[in-house]
């Protein structure tokens, strides 16, 4: 065959070449029979068509009771006709019913910020009224909202409270510290609510008005917390923080949330280490440090001394915590301290906690780590409200942060271990995802 292509190769490439001309011909033949679409026969078809009246159809449109639906939030201020005003509601029987039931008085009750639906007629007549806001207890709302709801049934007005749970839509974020953890998470759109639970989980692992450097990241997986479907509009919407890593001067942080068969859930470290201990770092969970454990000008005095304490700026009225379980060894006025409360936690340590406004416990009384004892104030010598913190052992007082973070961790049972394993497996996937998100681009799951 080699031999055949060899002697006959000129007459084998005229054939090619006389095959495919005759194909482009073929080609160039067929193309002129197709019409012209230019050429194609046009017809313009004209036809008057006269619309109903405005009253025919509001009349279609009453026909079909429609209904209107406006959203708000409540104010501080509201009243039942202000607040029905904004929502287009214009019925007198429903504020009425609002000012004089005791259920239906909830929804002006307390500070504003109840999501609240409107349900109307095309008159403006309420059919029904429904408020969103969390529960009262701290800890429930965590989990859980109350909603109000006031309809008509059978031609009478009546109000229901109920508890119903909370609905929770996972999200990813990242950011990098610049100035401050707050300016990164802003920048990152990351609710302050988070960026508390950041500061709180990691308290003992970094100073954060020390230690943060320009440079160090995070990224973290949270909840944003729904209300019948709705992004509530308390706390910003934030619910937990699932699992969270910090890289402060190159050092890895990472924290998860797991509830282990006791139903006491925590923060762990990837090896299954909780990160709570003896003692919290902070008696506020918002706090800012306005002088430290080191040597000051006294405000007052005007000279220099050993601060004994840390004192954290906040305003008056913010709750104040023990940083640790202990029995309550004194509850009164002192001195220059003022409204003072002192904890004794064993192993001759105590703490005591001074200028509050308020004293919320009393002597003998025993407390647990977290439970609130007090609030921010200004009494005794105080230029401003402030809480005064001080961390003692036999007498002697010590830098809490440092006594904070010297306590032991502890691990987590063997029979939990398992389970914990799959969840470090699943929030760590989500993490690394998060690490990809820039500024401003927290995404939900």
């Amino acid at each position: 065959m080699q031999e055949f292509s060899r002697r006959h190769r000129r007459g084998l490439v005229a054939g090619a070449v006389s095959l495919l001309t005759a194909f482009a011909l073929t080609a160039m033949a067929v193309a002129p029979l197709l019409p012209d679409a230019a050429a194609l026969p046009q017809r313009l078809v004209s036809q008057d068509v006269a619309p109903q009246g405005i009253e025919a159809q509001l009349a279609a449109l009453a026909a079909q009771d429609l209904s209107l639906i406006r959203s708000d939030l409540t104010r501080g201020a509201d009243t039942a006709e202000a607040l029905l005003a904004r929502l287009g509601v214009r019925d007198t029987s429903a504020s009425t019913f609002i000012r004089s039931d005791a259920t239906a008085r909830l929804l002006l009750a307390g500070r504003g910020g109840k999501m609240v639906q409107a349900q109307t007629d095309a008159d403006g007549a309420l059919k029904e009224l429904v408020a969103r806001f969390p529960a009262d207890d701290a800890e429930q709302a965590r989990t859980q909202f109350r909603r109000l709801t006031v309809s008509r049934v059978d031609g009478q007005w009546q109000a229901r409270l109920q508890a119903a749970p909370l609905g929770a839509q996972m999200r990813l974020a990242s950011g990098t510290i610049r100035s401050s953890l707050f300016a990164a998470t802003d920048e990152s759109g990351i609710p302050d609510a988070v960026a508390a639970q950041i500061a709180e989980i990691f308290a003992t692992d970094i100073d954060f008005h020390r230690e943060l450097r320009k440079g160090d990241t995070f990224s973290i997986v949270y909840e944003s917390l729904t209300a019948d479907g709705e992004p509530v509009a308390w706390n910003e919407g934030a619910g937990r923080v699932l699992a969270a890593e910090f890289i402060n001067a190159g050092r890895a942080h990472r924290a998860v949330w797991f509830t282990p068969t006791d139903g006491r859930g925590g923060y762990f470290d990837i090896d299954g280490r909780s990160k709570r201990r003896a003692f919290l770092a902070s008696p506020l969970a918002f706090s800012r440090v306005t002088s430290g454990f080191a040597m000051r000008l006294h405000p007052l005095l005007k000279s220099w001394r050993q601060h004994k304490g840390v004192d954290y700026g906040a305003p008056t009225g913010t709750p104040v915590r023990a940083v640790g379980d202990g029995v309550v060894e004194f509850a009164g006025r002192q001195n220059g301290y003022g409204n003072v409360v002192e904890l004794r936690h064993g192993n001759e340590r105590s703490t005591l906690y001074g200028h509050l406004s308020r004293i919320d416990v009393r002597k003998g009384q025993r407390v647990e780590q977290g439970q609130r004892i007090g609030a921010v104030g200004m009494t005794g010598w105080a230029t401003g409200p402030h809480l005064h913190f001080e961390f003692r052992i036999a007498g002697h007082q010590q830098d809490p942060l440092r006594v904070a973070k010297a306590e032991a961790t502890v691990p987590l049972d063997a029979a939990a271990l398992p389970g914990f394993a799959q969840t470090v497996q699943s929030v760590q996937a989500r993490l690394t995802v998060a690490e990809t998100l820039g500024p401003l681009r927290a995404r939900s799951e």
